[in-house]
């Protein structure tokens, strides 16, 4: 029976992979401050008698180090998340996605455990090499466009992890997340198929920021899930860069809304938001995120599973449900 600890353990991505683990029959520990997190994502997982939540934060040395202790592989999903957390609290997404990680590192190297690194797409910044591979050169935005400082953040990240292994053979692999959706996911920090799908059950307009052309290539938690849990099993991962993707998946922003519009049945319209007046002067996006799967498939032969479709789907009827009596109006 594996001991599995798990940093935003009641996040999006954290409460599928714990409950994943203690279907398998393991135990979970999960640390959260629940500053994006919800007690909510986890809170079924206690009838088994093997999860654990420890409300605190990663930045918390002294936790950290005696959760770690304890288990036998761990994962580093906690991050400040999403674009108006970036925006409008650079400074404390800086140190929670720096610090955090400097902290789990340690604690991993101090007792010799596997650990998978959770970084992000956004490290490819403004490339347009499509698609986008690991070793690929990266292209960052100036540095008083606070937008870019997550995408930075996640870059040293990604270089601590590496050194980690290198120096010190830590057993450490590194994810590139693209886009991961599903049931849970929260709208509140600016994702996208969870805020449309909001607006369209309501028949509100659907905010389109920009021209709607900026396209996405979406992948279902489950099959980022399954993806990073092969990983860890797998000794050729150690001390890579991997990205976790759907590249078959490929669709505009602006169809997107379109087709939640279809698959709700809404009488939502779309409204065209320019970036100046949502985010601050100068904002920038990437135009298109398309992974180039190669190594992963080479890795584990990993192939995604669910189509988009299903995944909206998954997430319309999620949504239903937390709307409640608002959905029947």
């Amino acid at each position: 029976m594996q001991k599995i600890f798990i940093t935003g353990g009641a996040g999006f991505i954290g409460s599928h992979l714990a409950e994943a683990y203690i279907r398998q029959g393991c135990t979970v520990t999960a640390l959260d401050d629940l500053s994006t997190g919800r007690e909510e994502n986890v809170a079924p997982l206690a009838a088994s008698g093997r999860f654990k939540l420890v409300k605190g934060s990663v930045l918390d040395q002294k936790i950290v180090d005696e959760l770690m202790r304890d288990c036998d592989v761990s994962y580093h999903l906690a991050a400040a998340v999403g674009v108006y957390t970036i925006v409008e609290k650079p400074l404390n997404s800086l140190m929670t996605n720096l610090k955090g990680t400097e902290a789990v590192l340690a604690a991993a190297d101090k007792y010799q455990k596997k650990i998978l690194i959770a970084s992000t797409s956004e490290v490819y910044g403004k490339s347009n090499k499509f698609p986008f591979g690991e070793t690929d050169d990266t292209i960052m935005g100036a540095t008083d466009k606070s937008r870019w400082s997550y995408a930075y953040a996640k870059a040293i990240d990604e270089f601590m992890a590496l050194a980690y292994h290198q120096e010190k053979k830590l057993p450490v692999i590194v994810v590139r997340f693209f886009n991961t959706v599903g049931p849970r996911q929260t709208g509140r920090y600016g994702m996208v198929i969870p805020n449309f799908v909001r607006q369209a059950l309501l028949n509100e307009d659907i905010t389109i920021f920009g021209d709607g052309h900026q396209s996405r290539c979406f992948i279902y938690v489950g099959d980022v899930v399954d993806a990073v849990q092969r990983l860890v099993e797998t000794p050729q991962a150690l001390g890579q860069v991997i990205n976790v993707g759907n590249n078959n998946l490929e669709i505009s922003i602006e169809d997107l809304a379109k087709k939640i519009i279809e698959l709700t049945g809404s009488k939502s319209k779309l409204a065209y938001i320019p970036y100046e007046k949502a985010y601050p002067l100068g904002f920038e996006d990437m135009e298109r995120r398309v992974p180039d799967l190669f190594k992963i498939k080479k890795l584990i032969g990993f192939q995604p599973k669910v189509q988009l479709e299903e995944i909206l789907q998954m997430i319309i009827k999620h949504k239903k449900t937390q709307l409640g009596d608002l959905y029947k109006y």
